[in-house]
């Protein structure tokens, strides 16, 4: 059970978050595609996911496993920011928030030699997970926006109503059905037992697409407080995409599986490395350095070479082949 506490105080700082968020949405969608829940509802959009999910997933998976403890620092305490806003002060996290976290995740689960460079805050270790968080947004995620902005603001809309109607009591009492108002305590069926004291601090209510089966909060009660809960969708919003492959396993065939994906990345997060490609894609570095190379000389990508490194970005040619290739998909649903 959680229960969260109120004081007068907090009754007038609870408030309804802007839009969608981005992190949170990546952070539950990571749970989704991990496990075979809600195959009714996320069944198909899985199954496209999967497909499209390159090997930096990897490094998301391990930090937000499909069950227990997933670090809470992936969630910044920003409310209707961008992915870049969210991606940038991610990048920016103390620390000791982050040896914290990846502590606790290592108490659950056996980490990867990398998981030391992240609790030690080093910046080539933050810029890989964020060119990660980016590309799994672009394949996972960003296909299907419209749908998720959509669903959390028919949902804002209907949590207003209810708040203007009928008070916090209505607002609490229609929020889930895990959830029950015993004032001054929210109480919401949780598998731990938690308790979250607001102190003055008001709540933030936040809707999430990607939320699964009942609300979730953060672990740590002195981030600020939050309630993410699940908002209503439809069984088919996913099936627009049909069948087809989509982004860079469309160019597969094109490109070869490897450079797709590679072309996919650069364009993800422009100005990378190729020893940054090389992690990034668990390849070696010369096999990094050869596909760029192929890239290149086919036009797809530039490079410069400044301090010993060479940066890649995607050239118009690469952007005109990926603006392509969705177009083709999206006269093809």
């Amino acid at each position: 059970m959680l229960r969260i506490h109120f004081t007068p105080a907090d009754l007038a700082r609870v408030r309804l978050n802007d839009g969608a968020d981005p992190l949170w949405e990546i952070l539950l969608s990571l749970h989704l595609v991990q496990s075979t829940i809600g195959s009714q509802t996320f069944g198909h959009w899985r199954k496209l996911a999967r497909a499209e999910l390159t090997a930096s997933a990897g490094l998301l998976t391990m930090l937000a496993p499909p069950t227990g403890y997933s670090v809470d620092f992936l969630t910044p305490p920003v409310s209707g920011q961008t992915l870049l806003e969210g991606v940038e002060q991610l990048c920016g996290t103390a620390k000791p928030v982050l040896h914290r976290d990846l502590t606790r995740l290592a108490a659950e689960r056996r980490l990867p030699d990398w998981a030391g460079e992240l609790a030690r805050g080093e910046a080539p270790m933050l810029r890989r997970l964020g060119v990660a968080l980016h590309q799994y947004h672009r394949v996972a995620l960003a296909p299907y926006w419209p749908a998720v902005t959509a669903a959390i603001q028919s949902d804002r809309q209907s949590r207003s109503q209810a708040l203007l109607s009928g008070g916090l009591d209505r607002l609490f009492s229609t929020l889930h059905p895990a959830i029950r108002w015993q004032a001054p305590v929210l109480e919401v069926d949780y598998p731990v037992e938690q308790d979250l004291h607001l102190d003055g601090r008001g709540l933030l209510l936040l809707p999430s697409f990607f939320c699964w089966g009942r609300p979730i909060t953060l672990e740590d009660p002195e981030q600020p407080p939050v309630l993410v809960y699940p908002v209503a969708k439809t069984g088919d919003w996913s099936w627009s995409l049909g069948e087809r492959p989509t982004g860079s396993a469309a160019l597969g065939t094109l490109l070869g599986r490897t450079r797709a994906q590679l072309l996919d990345t650069i364009a993800s997060t422009p100005s990378l490395t190729t020893t940054e490609l090389a992690k990034l894609m668990h390849i070696s570095l010369a096999g990094a350095s050869q596909h760029a190379s192929v890239l290149r000389n086919a036009g797809l990508i530039t490079t410069e070479r400044r301090a010993g490194a060479a940066y890649h970005r995607l050239s118009a040619g690469g952007s005109a082949l990926l603006d392509s290739s969705r177009t083709q998909l999206r006269q093809a649903r």
